[in-house]
């Protein structure tokens, strides 16, 4: 029987399917499910320090929206503050006594200094590891991309002293060299590395001339790009690396295992699929391995990443050129009518 632990952040993982930060961990009973469906971990959803100022200064223009518009009124309503991260903080220790398996937490923060306080009253749920969210949305033509990095460099820095436990960055591709970034994160002490964030993206609707908010979710082809890293970064990282975006299936896993990964985050496959389908993908995973001979996710990893083949173009190339197109083959495959 193929054995498919894997270590990821030092922690030891039965299989290689993490359920990736998302709004279905808000039910301590679907995380029993995941559990139960085989999951190796879950990642709890996001604690947005944005949302919660966003709903503090909502909360606040509630309260005092007629506070004086009469004198009698200005006494009518007792003093509430808005909960902040405590009501996050709460459901995260609760699913975390919910599972036995690992449950890393994840963190979106603004300010330096709310990310080590975060970080440090996260820990005190008692999650396994800590996933922190580095990402930047270009909102002025003057901001140069070192500070960018620098910036998210000393973010880390500070929550590795603040905190004990494991700590991962989950970054987006949008760096000029994704892989010096990865690197230099790697030399700051980050324990793993989550490719990549799904960004939000706007829409717009050119009937009602207004624009959307479209809830994403991701499609297969998007595996292609954690797959091109991952073989990238496979044996120059001490890192674990996390492949997340388009794995659907037990096959996407194997890829990304194939390229150098050490694990995968499932989120997509999970809301069109449905939470029992976890086990489909890691029975899958197994069956593969079975068939080709694989005791151990370590008979076959990396062994297609860019270290372990001698081909120049599958990972370098980022342009079609007819060797690597072949496109004879594709337009056998597409005849041209």
């Amino acid at each position: 029987m193929a054995d498919l632990k894997t270590r990821y952040l030092g922690i030891e993982l039965k299989n290689p399917v993490i359920v990736g930060a998302c709004n279905l961990a808000d039910n301590p009973e679907n995380l029993k499910r995941a559990e139960a469906a085989g999951a190796a971990a879950i990642v709890y959803k996001s604690l947005f320090e944005e949302q919660i100022h966003l709903e503090n200064a909502q909360l606040d223009n509630k309260l005092n929206e007629y506070s004086e518009r009469y004198a009698e009124m200005i006494t009518l309503f007792p003093k509430i503050e808005h909960a902040g991260p405590e009501e996050h903080l709460f459901n995260l220790a609760k699913a975390k006594r919910a599972v036995k398996i690992p449950v890393i937490a994840s963190l979106n923060a603004v300010f330096k200094e709310s990310w080590v306080e975060y970080a440090r009253r996260i820990q005190e749920t008692g999650v396994d590891a800590l996933e922190i969210n580095f990402y930047a949305v270009p909102r002025d033509i003057f901001t140069e991309g070192p500070s960018i990095v620098k910036d998210q460099l000393d973010i880390l820095n500070s929550v590795k002293k603040a905190v004990t436990i494991p700590v991962a960055v989950k970054l987006s591709p949008f760096y000029a060299n994704p892989l010096n970034v990865i690197k230099s994160l790697d030399d700051a002490g980050a324990d793993g590395f989550v490719l990549f964030n799904r960004l939000f993206q706007p829409d717009i609707d050119i009937d009602k001339e207004t624009h959307l908010t479209p809830f994403n979710l991701s499609v297969p082809d998007d595996n292609r790009l954690p797959l091109r890293f991952a073989g990238l970064l496979y044996g120059n990282v001490k890192g674990g690396i996390c492949s997340n975006t388009g794995i659907f299936t037990g096959k996407d896993v194997v890829k990304m295992i194939l390229a150098g990964a050490d694990c995968v985050q499932v989120v997509s496959t999970v809301y069109r699929n449905k939470i029992d389908y976890i086990s489909t993908i890691v029975k899958d995973v197994e069956t593969w391995m079975e068939k080709k001979g694989y005791h151990s996710l370590d008979g076959f990893r990396g062994k297609l990443s860019n270290k372990s083949i001698n081909n120049p173009f599958i990972y370098k190339r980022a342009q079609y050129i007819d060797l690597l197109l072949k496109s004879d083959e594709v337009l056998d495959s597409y005849p041209v009518s």
